[in-house]
């Protein structure tokens, strides 16, 4: 009898990949986490450091230092990568560089004989992982974007202050461009099932909130936390290792991440963000919520960015 071990590959050894394997550790999500990083110092400094977490942990789980060559039998392949913002900058600002960083990294790693499913974190992430499925040759449901998981979170996060209540009981995401033109489809955000706009018009003390600048507050939330800390990991690591627990639980979640559209909303060829649900087979399908004619138009435009910078690396 064989027993099956679920392997996470990480490539990355930065802060968010270090974070990423921190989580999954922790976590005990899989059986065993390889870090792989052109600086293999690097990377073997993380698995050191990480190998030491196990006796205070509920599992032990295996952590290496690994090579391209190594990839072969991983479940999910975890790109971390890329290229920062530098100060002014935004994330697609970052796409020649990290476009180049996954060129790099997904020949080798297809070689290896690797058939499992490519999780994207590297910005701008919708563009690069259209472009690791392009590069990748693999189905479209086994390369996915974090896409707006994270940014969801941070809204569920900010509608909970506002409302003071737990974050877990808000039901809402936002879609598109992890980026600044992303948007959030109001119409189906809830607090414990109520909606939203009647929330606001039900409570006289909401009469001042802006939903439009909630929104701009999540765009630049990542921008406010490099600025004062030089980087942000923690987020979009967890955000990362959920993802990853969705598919290897096979868990039928439903969380927002970049997925290819081809006619789901009215879009073609495209990778960003959308609802879908997440099983051992990746993205087992878009959920294609109805959305206002408002809200149409704020994602048509959404996506206008991602296809405008796509067309930069992919003909």
């Amino acid at each position: 009898m064989t027993i099956n071990r679920s392997k996470v590959v990480i490539i990355g050894a930065g802060l968010v990949g270090s974070s990423t394997a921190f989580s999954l550790i922790t976590q005990g999500v899989c059986d065993e986490v390889m870090v792989i990083d052109i600086n293999k110092n690097k990377a073997r400094g993380e698995v050191m450091d990480l190998c030491h977490c196990v006796e205070y942990l509920n599992r032990n789980v295996k952590v290496s230092e690994g090579d391209y060559k190594d990839c072969g039998d991983a479940d999910i392949v975890v790109i971390t990568a890329g290229a920062p913002p530098k100060p002014g900058q935004t994330r697609l600002d970052t796409l020649e560089l990290s476009a180049n960083i996954a060129k790099s990294i997904v020949g080798p790693v297809m070689e290896s004989g690797f058939r499992g499913h490519f999780l994207v974190v590297s910005n701008p992430v919708d563009i690069i992982a259209h472009y690791v499925y392009k590069l990748s040759g693999l189905p479209k449901n086994q390369v996915i974007g974090t896409g707006t998981a994270m940014d969801s979170a941070r809204l569920k996060y900010f509608i909970g202050e506002l409302f003071h209540v737990d974050p877990r009981s808000v039901q809402g995401y936002t879609m598109g461009e992890h980026g600044d033109s992303q948007m959030c489809p109001w119409s189906h955000v809830t607090v414990g099932g109520k909606r939203i706009y009647d929330i606001l018009e039900d409570n006289k003390e909401f009469d001042n909130v802006n939903l439009d600048d909630i929104v701009k507050r999540i765009t630049r939330v990542g921008f406010d936390i490099l600025e004062v800390k030089g980087t942000t990991c923690y987020g979009i690591a967890t955000t990362a290792a959920g993802i990853i627990k969705a598919i290897l639980n096979d868990e039928n979640k439903i969380i927002p991440v970049s997925t290819l559209l081809e006619g789901e909303f009215g879009e073609y060829d495209v990778f960003c963000g959308v609802p879908v649900i997440l099983n051992r087979s990746g993205v087992k399908d878009v959920v294609e919520v109805h959305l206002t004619e408002a809200e149409k138009v704020k994602f048509k435009n959404s996506v206008k960015v991602i296809r405008e910078y796509t067309g930069k690396i992919i003909q």
